[in-house]
């Protein structure tokens, strides 16, 4: 399936409907799109026995089948290593019936074996041995997350990974009870987009970035049900739309009181260390500024820390940046809703900012709900708040992975969630890589 739809890549394509080529944009190709005509053939292709990946995918327990799933890759990525051309991507190409059946929460209809009771799971994950049974402890400490755990443990190899379901490659309309999908024509456009990107290549920059300024979103895991163990990671998006990620500490970050994370003045100062030295190891330029992006409020002894890190001469403002779900609406006469970009000023450190909304280019808006606009809080340094809003309407258009107008949070906080799964769902990963472009 993918060799076919690779060789259509250098094909335009349009949605058969004229009238709707505003919302679905038409592809050029991708010689035309990015100046570099698509391979039609891979450098490298390695066959997966597909009954042994669905019977894989079909085991009870969700850390043991993730595993079972991963391990049918691993060994074509072991394989990949020996050889001296390294690939700049891979792509890997899995039935959806491994995505359904390979996430935390899923329920497999129909296992294959009996799986493991709890209270086991637990003995095993903590290294206790058993009398009839030989098992392999890393499978309970590593994410039940197919996505995650690929792409975690597949860093070591220096290959990032574009991960496909096979109904995405449908060229064909789809038939009853089949996937829904986007025009052809737009997943054209994300596929490739994504693939630029990982390739090396920068789709597009914002014209409103401003040199030697750099942009850290803070995100926090927790590593326990109901406690205060958490862990810290770092994304940090420069000018030139470079992304870096660092992972932080394990520590009694999270209050269950006021349900947000808080780092000590000390672990504060060695996250950002971290992540400027990480920086300058990849040849960064001098800062002139540094803007925090948390979903938490930060402290002041939490900034003091950071600021400890801040590199003389540069200036560091600490902004809270949340979706407010709960808080008041815009709403507009007719059947629109607000404008995407809308910015309502509180006061000289707050404002509400909407990252989605109806687009004028677009003709429409491209959502379900309401929608909720961004809370944006100056909580420490000093900064004009329209410029902070500025600064992250931008940043929500810094989405390699999907060729989009914009999303309706900024890249620092938008992928929080998804870089800290991987980073910290995947503690025993000790073959970490810096670049954003392996966690999307």
């Amino acid at each position: 399936m993918w060799n076919e739809f690779a060789a259509t890549l250098n094909r335009p394509a349009a949605h058969a409907e004229r009238r709707k080529h505003h919302l679905w944009a038409p592809f050029p190709g991708f010689d035309v799109a990015f100046g570099s005509p698509w391979p039609e053939r891979a450098s490298q292709t390695f066959t997966i026995n597909r009954t042994a990946l669905l019977e894989a995918s079909r085991k009870k327990d969700a850390s043991e089948r993730c595993y079972a799933v991963v391990e049918q890759f691993m060994a074509h990525f072991q394989t990949l290593e020996k050889h001296d051309a390294r690939p700049a991507f891979a792509v890997c190409v899995i039935p959806d019936e491994v995505k359904l059946n390979c996430r935390p929460e899923s329920r497999v209809p129909n296992p294959v074996d009996e799986g493991i009771s709890k209270k086991q799971k637990e003995s095993r994950k903590a290294g206790q041995f058993e009398m009839f049974a030989s098992f392999n402890q890393e499978e309970y400490l590593l994410s039940p997350d197919f996505r995650r755990q690929l792409k975690a443990r597949t860093m070591g190899f220096d290959v990032p990974v574009q991960i496909i379901q096979e109904s995405t490659l449908r060229l064909s309309e789809p038939k009853r009870g089949e996937r829904g999908l986007t025009p052809l024509s737009d997943r054209m456009w994300n596929l490739s987009t994504a693939l630029y990107y990982k390739a090396g290549g920068k789709p597009w920059r914002l014209n409103s970035a401003r040199e030697g300024v750099c942009y850290i979103g803070i995100a926090f895991r927790r590593g326990d049900e109901g406690g205060k163990t958490a862990c810290c990671a770092a994304q940090m998006f420069l000018d030139s739309g470079d992304g870096i990620v660092f992972l932080g500490e394990f520590g009694p970050w999270y209050s269950p009181d006021e349900k947000q994370f808080h780092l000590t003045p000390d672990a504060a100062t060695r996250l950002l260390s971290g992540v400027l030295k990480t920086y300058g190891d990849l040849d960064g330029k001098p800062l002139k500024e540094i803007f925090l992006h948390c979903r938490s409020t930060v402290t002041d002894e939490e900034f003091a820390g950071y600021q400890k890190a801040c590199p003389t001469g540069c200036k560091l403002v600490g902004v809270r940046v949340r979706p407010d779900r709960f808080g008041p609406r815009l709403f507009r006469t007719g059947s629109v809703p607000v404008m995407r970009g809308t910015f309502w000023k509180l006061g000289p450190r707050s404002a509400y900012l909407y990252g989605t909304g109806f687009k004028p280019r677009l003709g429409t808006y491209d959502g379900w709900e309401t929608p909720a606009p961004l809370r944006i809080d100056i909580e420490h340094g000093d900064a004009e708040i329209e410029a902070v809003g500025t600064d992250i309407y931008g940043l929500t258009k810094l989405n390699y992975n999907a060729c989009r107008l914009g999303k309706n949070q900024p890249v620092t906080v938008g992928y929080s969630d998804a870089v800290g799964e991987i980073l910290i769902s995947n503690p025993t990963i000790q073959a970490r890589r810096p670049n954003f472009k392996y966690y999307i």
